[in-house]
C-alpha cells in the first residue's frame, strides 16, 4: 500500500471538494433566488435536497469502499458530479434546482469512503485522530460558504458553479493517477455485514448521536446563509463569512474530538458535548440579539465538531469487522440529521411566527443523548468492574 500519510492527505482533499459541491446551492441561494423566483418553503426544500442522496448513499459507499477501494470510489464519484453541477449552472426553475441538487448530494456521500479506507493504514490507538484529520474535509463547506458569494458577486452565480467543473475533473484525474491501487479489500457480503450489526443497540445509539452532532453541523451550514440575510438583514458576503466561521470552528474541533477520544474515555467527552448542545438549544430558542445568537451558534459548532470526532472513535471499537457498513449507517443518519431541521424550522416559523419550538427540540434531543451516554458509560464501568473480579 502507498504511504499512509499521503493517502490521508489525498482523501482529506477529496472530502474538501466533495463538501464544497454539497453545499453549493445553500451558499449561493441569496443570489439564486434573485434570478429564480422561490418562496421561503421552496428555498428550504431546494437547500435541503442535496442532503438526501448525500446521506442515503453513504451506506452502500461505505460497503463498496471496503470491496473496491477508495481510489475507484472517489474517481467515479467526481466523474458523476460533473453532470449535476453543470445542470445546476443551467437551471431556470425550482425543479431544475431540485434535480441538480439531489444528485449533487454525491459530494456529501463520499464522506463514507475515507472513514472506511483510512483506518486500514493505521493502528487502533490512532483511529480517532486519523478520522478527525479526515473530518477536516468538512472545511469544504466553509470554503464554498465564503468563496462562492464572493465569486458570484464578481462573475455571477452560474459562472461560479461552472468553476467547480474544473476542480472536479482535476481531482478525478488525481485519484486515478495517485490513489492506492493495492488497498486491502474486504469482500464480506452486504447481507452478512448487516446481519452482524443490526441487532446491536450500540449501533443505533451511535446513529442517534451522530444524527444530532453532524446533523446540527449540516443543518446550520444549510440554514445560516439565507437566515442571516433574511432575519438579521446582513449582507450576502457577510452572512457567508459568518457561516464559514461556524464551519471552521466545527471543523477544527473534529480532529481535537478524535484525539480526545483516543486519549480519554470517549463517553466522558460525549457527556460534555451533549450538555453543551442542550444549553445551546435553549439559548437559541429565545432568538436573542445578534451577539448572543452568535454565541449560541458557536457553542453548537464547538460541541458538534468535538462530538463528530469522538463518535467515529467508538465505531471501530465496537465494530471492527463491519466497519464499512457501520460507518455508512452512522454517517447516513448524521446526514439525514441535517435534512429535517431547516424544513421543520421554516414550517414552525410559518405556523407560529418564531423559531423557538425548533431550537428547543434541538435541546431536548441533546438531553436525550446525554441520558443515553451516561447510561452507556455506567454500563462500560460495570462490565470493567466485573472483568477485574
Amino acid at each position: 500500500m502507498k504511504n499512509p500519510n499521503f493517502q490521508l492527505g489525498l482523501q482529506t482533499s477529496n472530502l474538501i471538494l466533495g463538501f464544497m459541491v454539497w453545499v453549493i446551492l445553500s451558499s449561493l441561494m441569496p443570489f439564486i433566488k434573485a434570478d429564480i423566483t422561490l418562496t421561503a418553503g421552496q428555498i428550504s426544500l431546494v437547500t435541503a435536497v442535496p442532503v438526501i442522496l448525500g446521506s442515503i448513499l453513504r451506506i452502500p459507499i461505505g460497503y463498496w469502499t471496503n470491496r473496491y477501494g477508495a481510489r475507484k470510489l472517489f474517481f467515479i464519484s467526481f466523474i458523476i458530479l460533473l453532470f449535476p453541477v453543470f445542470y445546476i449552472s443551467m437551471a431556470t426553475s425550482m425543479l431544475d434546482l431540485i434535480i441538480g441538487g439531489l444528485f449533487a448530494g454525491v459530494g456529501g456521500a463520499v464522506f463514507s469512503v475515507g472513514v472506511t479506507s483510512l483506518l486500514k493504514y493505521y493502528p487502533k490507538e490512532k483511529h480517532g485522530f486519523v478520522n478527525g484529520i479526515y473530518g477536516i474535509g468538512n472545511i469544504g463547506t466553509a470554503v464554498t460558504s465564503f468563496l462562492a458569494p464572493v465569486l458570484a458577486t464578481s462573475f455571477g452565480w452560474r459562472t461560479t458553479v461552472q468553476m467547480y467543473l474544473i476542480l472536479l475533473a482535476t481531482f478525478a484525474l488525481a485519484n486515478f493517477l495517485l490513489g492506492d491501487r493495492n488497498e486491502k479489500k474486504v469482500n464480506t457480503s452486504l447481507t452478512e455485514q448487516i446481519k452482524g450489526v443490526y441487532k446491536n443497540e450500540k449501533l443505533w445509539f451511535l446513529c442517534i448521536f451522530y444524527f444530532l452532532t453532524f446533523g446540527s453541523f449540516v443543518a446550520f451550514t444549510v440554514y445560516l446563509p439565507n437566515f442571516l440575510v433574511s432575519h438579521f438583514g446582513l449582507a450576502k458576503v457577510d452572512a457567508g463569512l459568518r457561516t464559514a466561521g461556524f464551519i471552521a470552528l466545527a471543523t477544527i474541533m473534529r480532529p481535537i474530538g478524535g484525539w480526545l477520544g483516543d486519549k480519554f474515555n470517549p463517553f466522558k467527552i460525549l457527556i460534555f458535548v451533549f450538555t453543551g448542545l442542550t444549553l445551546a438549544g435553549i439559548i437559541l430558542s429565545f432568538m436573542p440579539q445578534m451577539n448572543v445568537y452568535t454565541f449560541g451558534c458557536l457553542l453548537v459548532a464547538f460541541c458538534a465538531g468535538t462530538g463528530n470526532g469522538t463518535i467515529f472513535k467508538l465505531v471501530p471499537m465496537y465494530f471492527s469487522k463491519q466497519a464499512g457498513i457501520v460507518n455508512g449507517l452512522v454517517s447516513a443518519l448524521g446526514g439525514l440529521g441535517g435534512f429535517f431541521p431547516p424544513l421543520i424550522l421554516t414550517l414552525l416559523f410559518q405556523l407560529t411566527g418564531h423559531y423557538a419550538i425548533g431550537f428547543m427540540a434541538l435541546s431536548e434531543v441533546a438531553l436525550a443523548c446525554l441520558v443515553i451516554t451516561v447510561w452507556m458509560y455506567s454500563q462500560e464501568k460495570l462490565v470493567a468492574m466485573l472483568q477485574h473480579r
